[in-house]
């Protein structure tokens, strides 16, 4: 889909699309707000100042659209309308050992212990055990500070979305 397809489409196609991008409803009602875009550019400048809207509990809301890093059978179920980009940003997982896999999942879990939410890392172009440092990287943080980091990586995600939609 292109941008002139974006813009034409009914504003439930268009909802469902956008939401697949960033499943922050916030962000979702004011894209929707602003659309014609004039162009690609256009679109993604009015992403990332919809971002600069969003509060703690959007960022939240985006988050919980997101799989588990490694979680291959969260991809298949409850993501389902995001699965097949969710696999391919996250393929540096498929042929990781078992071992870190393993490390991922505990650090997963001490990762939501502490923030409260999943650890949200642009994938795309990672291996496992890259994901696996940044998250080890990133536990140390502060609670404001890294909800900074991972608002700055789900843009990341929301923008190559955007692209491939």
């Amino acid at each position: 889909m292109n941008v002139d397809a974006l813009n034409r489409i009914p504003l439930d196609e268009a909802r469902a699309t956008l939401k697949r991008c960033c499943h922050s409803s916030r962000w979702v009602d004011e894209m929707l707000r602003r659309r014609p875009f004039a162009s690609n550019d256009a679109l993604f400048l009015a992403a990332g100042e919809c971002e600069t809207q969003m509060e703690k509990t959007d960022w939240l809301e985006a988050f919980a659209g997101h799989p588990r890093i490694g979680d291959v059978d969260g991809l298949r179920k409850k993501f389902a309308t995001t699965a097949d980009w969710s696999s391919g940003e996250q393929a540096g997982v498929a042929g990781a050992a078992d071992a870190i896999l393993h490390e991922l999942a505990e650090g997963n879990r001490l990762y939501e212990e502490r923030f409260g939410h999943i650890f949200i890392v642009c994938a795309t172009g990672k291996s496992a055990a890259e994901m696996l440092h940044l998250l080890r990287e990133r536990l140390p943080n502060d609670p404001e500070t890294e909800l900074r980091v991972a608002a700055a990586e789900q843009a990341k995600i929301t923008r190559l979305r955007l692209e491939k939609a």
